[in-house]
């Protein structure tokens, strides 16, 4: 697929089963205070399940976070980067599972 110009990384954190709207707060002022400073971040989004109730909407997880590179190498930088390992560090107790899709655009 040739045209393709950035990447989104879209990564959804499920709470642990005893997890409090305080647990998602910190994983998503976690995102904003880490993961933003990584220099080839374009973008960063994070937010909660806005409950639309479709039934073909899923509103179990706890977090959302979006984030936009140019491309694919910034990706692998971001993933590597010490910010990230330390948002990792810093959030993982408030998680019980991550489930991630990257997307070219």
């Amino acid at each position: 697929m040739s045209g393709k110009t950035g990447l989104l990384h879209v990564v959804y954190f499920w709470l642990r089963e005893d997890g409090t709207q305080a647990d998602a707060e910190a994983i998503a002022t976690g995102c904003k205070t880490h993961l933003v400073k990584i220099p080839t971040v374009l973008r960063l989004e994070a937010g909660f399940p806005a409950n639309t109730g479709r039934d073909v909407v899923d509103n179990s997880y706890g977090v959302c976070l979006l984030v936009e590179f140019k491309d694919i190498a910034g990706h692998d930088i971001y993933q590597d980067h010490p910010d990230h390992l330390a948002f990792i560090a810093e959030c993982h107790s408030h998680w019980s599972k991550v489930v991630v899709y990257d997307t070219l655009v």
